[in-house]
């Protein structure tokens, strides 16, 4: 099967483990992302992107399949009424690598998309949208509005 990969690079003036703190942490996410991400972040338990304000709706699911802190982590990620199709799951990893002293480089690698799907599409204006919010957020602490 075909697939297609998106990766996205962001220097952030912060410490990796506040750039992986503001991707684990919900009340975080929701501040940047306007999802609240929500999950025990242990391998294999599962993980939810849940839209704030709107009870028990979950735009986004899948699997912990790596989890090292500070410096990466690796989930699945599917529409969930998609995710017991192999086909439609595909994987996000989250590397986060000191820079010169308590910054960071994050890099974003969303890969196994299925080409031309609507996944892909949304992920290729969603991704830098979300993680130039991610970098404003942690080095201002104000994030634009989504």
């Amino acid at each position: 099967m075909n697939s297609s990969r998106f990766v996205y690079v962001a220097y952030i003036a912060a410490s990796p483990e506040k750039v992986w703190n503001a991707l684990i942490d919900g009340e975080t996410t929701q501040q940047y992302w306007g999802h609240l991400n929500v999950s025990e972040w242990k391998v294999g338990s599962r993980w939810e992107h849940q839209r704030c304000g709107a009870a028990n709706q979950v735009d986004i699911a899948g699997t912990v399949l790596e989890s090292s802190a500070p410096r990466r982590l690796v989930i699945s990620w599917a529409f969930p009424s998609e995710l017991d199709r192999p086909e439609k799951v595909s994987r996000v990893s989250f590397e986060i690598e000191p820079y010169k002293g308590q910054h960071a480089r994050l890099t974003v690698i969303h890969e196994e998309l299925e080409p031309a799907s609507k996944m892909e599409r949304g992920i290729t204006s969603g991704w830098p949208l979300v993680l130039s919010n991610l970098k404003s957020f942690l080095e201002t602490g104000r994030a634009m509005p989504l």
